[in-house]
């Protein structure tokens, strides 16, 4: 008999909406969690465009994803293999709770506020330093070493 261990990953994909400065000029947080973990695996900012998914795509590339669970938006449809990428809510509900956590934490994030970034440097700013420090444990308080 023959034994064979495979890596694989399977990850839940999502989009959130922010502003900075105004409602108009929108600024979306898209992310990916490991599906058996709610570990946050990449993140990046940025419109709600293909181009920007395709940067968060790249940064997923070492990570061997076998199955990506989506909503459905169609950038996920135009951009994903099919038979790699499923569609729906039973999947997605972890990265769901993931928002709301995120939504409660930074109320830059939340829909009706009156807190919200001046400028896309302290939007991405705020909320990278928030992710890093609880889903990547950097010590986000420390004097940086030059």
């Amino acid at each position: 008999m023959e034994v064979r261990l495979e890596a694989f990953c399977e990850a839940e994909m999502d989009e959130q909406w922010s502003y900075v400065g105004k409602k108009s000029e929108q600024r979306w947080l898209w992310y990916a969690i490991d599906h058996a973990t709610s570990a946050i695996l990449a993140y990046v900012f940025g419109r709600r465009k293909d181009e920007v998914f395709k940067q968060l795509k790249t940064l997923l590339q070492p990570f061997n994803i076998t199955r990506y669970y989506t909503d459905d938006w169609g950038v996920y449809e135009r951009h994903l293999d099919t038979a790699e990428h499923q569609v729906g809510k039973r999947n997605t509900q972890k990265i769901e709770r993931k928002n709301l956590n995120l939504r409660t934490w930074i109320k830059r994030l939340t829909r009706k506020t009156i807190c919200f970034s001046k400028s896309i440097l302290m939007h991405d700013t705020v909320i990278g330093l928030l992710i890093n420090k609880v889903e990547f444990g950097v010590d986000i308080h420390s004097k940086l070493q030059v």
